[in-house]
């Protein structure tokens, strides 16, 4: 297109070319001239990704305070590159003053190497088109670690929050004053108690009082702490739609299948998909159902690489009332043998309870192998398996066609173990697919 023609264009057209430009090919565009690059700044911070607590304060003093208004993503690490680092109130300074300007952000992740001040949570309220809110700290859990207290008034805040993400967060010596000096050790946060009371929650900003929160869909914890015994006593406000709770490292998983049951128990009633790290047993749900039925919306359910895999068949039977549709299992590539095993017990048992017993809604299984037990990683490129991989997969398919569950077909991918993309006359179709991802 000539020059004369794209200047005739009405903005909204321009507009419209932009949006859909590469990244690439719109940063080449924005250089032309003044004209193009004015065009081109809310493309360009829609965006933003800043990797440092350095880069962070150059962002705020060189970028106008105007082009914050087009940010809908927004990622912030806070981790160091100088060791003479700025410190905990100039980062929450900042912050606060970035976040004050975002009216239109949408999305935020906080990756943080440490704590931040509380003066830093009021700047929160303003975010009102801020729907999904992720907060990982990334330093050092043993000296600096991040208080539950901290995190929880930060979402609290959020005016329509309705998904929240939460990884490595420490327990606060005021809520699990049990924890200090315990063991086995686990980080303890002191001294956070001037962080002031919330309107909503008040002085209790434990963990399971993001339960109060009335707007939040999905609730992500990870690598954190949840023995609070609150979580099964605390009246749900919201609707979790998605839950998805990992495991506490520090302790052992007879303890983390106590926290996992206990928030089950709990939220479960409205749970449509449901993801876990460690095993929940018939009992647990059978103690729920004096009540409500547990799970009783539950339609996807995924295990985790960290989920151990001898525990895989009690833990779906004991999801056997659920009208599950959808079972996927990322597990670590040295576990794909004995996870394809475990399923082919799972659909044994499966048979003879028969279908209308056991998962009678189960529609599809998904294997993936991870080359890493961090499962954040699926955009890695995928690479080839073990011979004896590829013929765990294929037994599990063959298991299924034997057992008349549907018909195998491969698919073409060669990079892919094998694919089970399959179709029975009123029978459920099994959809079995292994990658390595690094």
């Amino acid at each position: 297109m000539a020059a004369s023609q794209w200047n005739t264009l009405p903005a909204e057209m321009k507009y419209s070319v932009i949006d859909h430009l590469p990244l690439p090919d719109l940063t080449a565009f924005s250089l032309v001239d003044k004209h193009a690059y004015a065009l081109c700044v809310p493309a360009l911070w829609r965006h933003v990704h800043i990797k440092s607590c350095q880069a962070l304060l150059s962002y705020v003093r060189n970028v106008p305070a105007s082009y914050q208004r087009f940010i809908r993503q927004l990622t912030i690490c806070t981790k160091s590159t100088n060791p003479s680092s700025s410190s905990c109130n100039v980062i929450s300074d900042t912050l606060a003053s970035l976040l004050s300007q975002c009216s239109h952000l949408e999305h935020l992740s906080l990756i943080l190497d440490a704590a931040l001040h509380d003066s830093v949570i009021p700047s929160f309220a303003s975010l009102t088109a801020l729907t999904a809110l992720s907060i990982t700290h990334c330093g050092d859990e043993q000296n600096q670690p991040l208080s539950e207290r901290l995190v929880v008034s930060m979402a609290a805040t959020v005016p329509h929050l309705t998904d929240l993400s939460l990884n490595c967060i420490a327990r606060s010596a005021m809520h699990a004053p049990e924890l200090v000096g315990a063991h086995p050790f686990v980080p303890v946060v002191l001294g956070d108690g001037t962080i002031p009371d919330h309107p909503l929650l008040g002085s209790d900003l434990s963990l399971p009082s993001l339960l109060r929160l009335p707007t939040l869909k999905t609730l992500r914890i990870r690598d954190t702490h949840l023995g609070d015994p609150r979580w099964s006593t605390t009246p749900p406000c919201c609707s979790l739609q998605i839950l998805d709770l990992g495991s506490c490292y520090h302790e052992s998983q007879e303890f983390n299948r106590i926290c996992t049951e206990r928030i089950i128990g709990n939220v479960g009633h409205t749970v449509d998909e449901f993801s876990l790290a460690t095993a929940i047993s018939a009992d647990c749900l059978a103690t729920a159902k004096a009540e409500q039925t547990p799970l009783k919306r539950l339609r996807k359910v995924h295990l985790t690489p960290l989920f151990p895999v001898e525990n895989v068949v009690d833990t779906l039977s004991a999801l056997s009332d659920s009208p599950v549709e959808q079972l996927s299992v990322k597990c670590h590539e040295d576990d794909v043998v004995d996870m394809c095993s475990a399923l082919e017990d799972f659909l044994n048992l499966r048979v003879e309870r028969g279908q209308t017993a056991l998962f009678e809604h189960l529609s599809e299984i998904i294997v993936d192998a991870v080359a890493d037990l961090n499962e954040e990683m699926s955009t890695k490129p995928v690479v080839s398996i073990s011979a004896d991989q590829v013929d765990a997969v294929k037994h599990l398919q063959e298991y299924c066609r034997d057992l008349h569950l549907a018909n195998v077909a491969p698919k073409a991918d060669s990079k892919c173990a094998a694919v089970a993309n399959a179709y029975a006359p009123n029978k459920p179709s099994f959809a079995g697919r292994t990658t390595t991802q690094h």
